[in-house]
């Protein structure tokens, strides 16, 4: 792990010391979906209310800067540059290396035909069947825990060969059951349970962002 890595968590756990007993499944989860963007994989994220607009946001840590610049490689630049001359540098320095993330929530088109002619508890799990291959990994959030379609779309990963994590409260609900790896707030009241996920996935993008970017 690298010094910087380091000096995230410890600050993390600094300023969230009620977390401290959640240090080692947290590590555990950190270090699952790193080796996933690692090997060349990608995250599927999928909630309802809040936890769907926390399912956006954590897309938007991870597929641009975050806490680190992400200049693109060399070579690509060059590329970008050989192609397009000084437009093509331009857009090179421009944008930034980006970890694959799709949320599940983005695609209303899709979901509402699914909804509509098929089931609406299974609009996650449709589109988990759809990306998700080997080498992957679908975050399912839950403050209940028992959100059907979160259920049914972790399901849907361990069929096809991906990884799963539960983000959850209260007593983790099913999906914690399903989920290969699960994090579960220690609150009761969904907004407080909200918060903690929030500053849960904040380290999470910034432990894989840090080792994986200088």
């Amino acid at each position: 792990m690298k010094e910087h890595t380091i000096q995230l968590c410890t600050h993390f756990y600094e300023i969230h010391p009620d977390l401290l007993f959640m240090k080692e499944p947290v590590s555990e989860v950190c270090e699952a979906l790193l080796k996933i963007f690692q090997n060349g994989g990608k995250v599927l994220i999928c909630g309802n209310g809040g936890s769907c607009a926390d399912g956006d946001h954590i897309v938007g840590e991870l597929m641009k800067g975050f806490l680190l610049k992400r200049p693109l490689d060399a070579n690509v630049k060059a590329r970008f540059t050989q192609l397009y001359n000084g437009e093509g540098n331009f857009i090179a320095e421009k944008l930034q290396c980006g970890l694959p993330a799709i949320s599940l929530n983005a695609h209303a088109s899709l979901i509402s035909a699914f909804s509509n002619d098929v089931d609406p508890d299974l609009i996650y799990a449709q589109q988990v069947m759809g990306y998700a291959r080997k080498g992957d990994a679908v975050i399912g959030i839950s403050t209940s825990g028992n959100a059907n379609n979160v259920a049914y779309a972790l399901m849907t990963a361990k069929v096809m060969g991906a990884a799963s994590l539960a983000l959850t409260g209260r007593d983790g609900g099913k999906i914690a059951k399903i989920a290969d790896y699960s994090l579960i707030a220690p609150e009761q009241e969904t907004y407080r349970i909200q918060e903690v996920h929030i500053a849960l996935y904040h380290l999470l993008c910034a432990y894989i962002e840090s080792e994986m970017f200088s």
